[in-house]
């Protein structure tokens, strides 16, 4: 391949702002909270920072209800402090990735106000509007993402307006030409103050079925997998025509030098390829969320990883995430050994990784009382396992009080471990989980085999997954045992004069891996 872009070779690093580091003492993370843990991030040692939402809003999703999509909310800080923050990042060779909520605004945006003030206000398309059903209801049967129906009744206007999360997140109407034009000059106000790039949250939500059919009945369903489970959204997402606008952005990004656009889409890899591009750019990155959700099973994942890769396209970067900010901490689905060597599997494929943040030092899901939930989603359908504070808590960074991240209380809990289990207690153990992190990424910088060499599967039997890296002569073997028994593993005769670059575990013997271990070689 041509000379890499950093965020082909480069490791990005998603921070959750609320619960990075509160600066201010008020119990919530904001920007120069950020600004002062930078450094921490360099030598952790990743390439960028995505930091989820900060625009002004009223918090009915956290930041994802956005009122004004240019400005920074008081929360988090100021425009200043964000310049501020951006300069320290750069000048520290970091970039910085902000979220781009595309799919709906606030109710509390001035838009949406104008939209719904009269039928025939100028804005009003800007949303999307609709008369009742003949019977007098909402009108389709589409139901909202976080449960119950996705259409909310406006007495004043006499219509409905969709929805596809809560009812204070009313949906962008993208065929509407100036709401996307206006949508695109938000892009580029954050490229021409120096960011470099964004995700795009829910990109495969951004367009509807022009003529707004029912969706059909989902046959599978249970009411364990949530009430938007009851439809399959085949009317109400990833339409032909969301490709269109992933290209308009696409161009929007390109006037600007090495940018990056990352996508939002929770869907199965064959449709997953489309959004890097149908007869055009797309996105560079469109998410690829299947280590989160496929089965821990090494003759699984080996499966899975080689058919991703065949079906990429011509020219289309790979990338992996682990966790996030909606979905279980991976060291809680696997325990505190695996979860090791399932950060070494994310760290040694081929494309580049998103961290969340907190899994560097073996982060859990912490139990929210009941009465300090605050997640919309579990407040709606609560007791099925849905709702996202449990990931969303506190970062522990020392031992002093409130682990560092505030001198208050902070606004989740911390986990119960945050005394032993924090960023300053673990640099300072070689065998930690954060200093894990950091080997593995000084490695994946200092090995073009591990930041931008090809993949190529090696067969195993049992718990082991084994793949090659290559890069012009450099060749890597990597090996993971996904049990907690001991497994036995016959090396490649190209491989047997190599030396182990790093292991979870002892590394003795290479032939033999211990429960729950990893290792190099190089």
């Amino acid at each position: 391949m041509t000379e890499p872009l950093w965020w082909q070779s480069g490791a990005i690093y998603q921070i959750y702002p609320r619960s990075f580091q509160d600066s201010n003492g008020d119990g919530i993370g904001d920007l120069r909270g950020i600004e002062s843990r930078l450094d921490d991030l360099v030598a952790l040692g990743v390439d960028a920072i995505w930091i989820s939402p900060i625009y002004p809003s009223p918090m009915a999703d956290f930041g994802y209800d956005v009122a004004d999509y240019t400005g920074i909310d008081p929360r988090f800080g100021t425009l200043d402090d964000f310049d501020s923050l951006l300069n320290a990042a750069h000048d520290r060779g970091l970039k910085l990735l902000l979220d781009f909520v595309p799919n709906h605004s606030s109710d509390q945006h001035p838009w949406f106000i104008e939209s719904r003030s009269s039928r025939d206000n100028p804005k009003r398309d800007w949303y999307l509007w609709r008369d009742p059903a003949p019977n007098g209801g909402p009108p389709n049967n589409w139901i909202s993402d976080f449960g119950g129906p996705a259409w909310e009744y406006d007495e004043g206007t006499g219509q409905y307006y969709y929805h596809a999360f809560l009812k204070e997140q009313p949906d962008l109407n993208w065929r509407n030409p100036d709401l996307r034009a206006a949508m695109l000059d938000v892009l580029s106000f954050w490229f021409d103050r120096g960011v470099d790039g964004f995700r795009i949250d829910v990109l495969w939500h951004m367009i509807k079925h022009r003529d707004f059919p029912d969706n059909p009945a989902n046959p599978a369903y249970t009411p364990a997998m949530g009430e938007m489970h009851q439809m399959l959204q085949l009317h109400s997402t990833d339409q032909p025509e969301v490709h269109g606008l992933a290209a308009e952005m696409r161009r929007v990004a390109d006037a600007y030098p090495e940018r990056v656009l990352i996508g939002e889409i929770y869907l199965p890899v064959d449709k997953l390829m489309a959004y890097y591009g149908t007869g055009g750019p797309g996105v560079h990155l469109p998410f690829n969320f299947q280590l989160i959700e496929a089965p821990w099973d090494a003759r699984s994942l080996a499966t899975l990883i080689a058919e991703y890769e065949a079906a990429l396209p011509p020219g289309g970067w790979p990338n992996w995430v682990l966790g996030n900010h909606d979905r279980p901490r991976a060291a809680t689905r696997f325990g505190p050994e695996q979860a090791r060597v399932a950060a070494m599997l994310l760290l040694t494929l081929r494309g580049t990784p998103t961290i969340y943040y907190g899994d560097e030092i073996g982060m859990t899901d912490v139990m929210i009382p009941a009465e300090q939930v605050y997640d919309p989603r579990e407040l709606r359908e609560p007791g099925i396992g849905l709702g996202r504070d449990p990931v969303r808590t506190p970062m522990a960074w020392d031992a002093t009080p409130h682990a560092g991240f505030s001198t208050a209380t902070a606004w989740l809990p911390l986990h119960s471990d945050w005394g032993a289990r924090n960023v300053e207690a673990q640099r300072e153990d070689p065998r930690s989980m954060w200093c894990l992190h950091r080997d593995l990424l000084a490695l994946r910088r200092s090995r073009a085999a591990l930041s931008i060499g090809d993949w190529l599967p090696v067969e195993t039997a049992g718990n082991l997954l084994a793949y090659e890296r290559r890069h012009g002569d450099a060749r890597l073997l990597v090996v993971l045992n996904l049990g907690d028994t001991p497994e036995s593993f016959a090396i490649s005769e190209w491989a047997e004069g190599l030396s182990v670059l790093l292991t979870t575990g002892t590394g003795d013997d290479p032939a033999v891996l211990g429960p729950n271990e990893g290792y190099i070689l190089g």
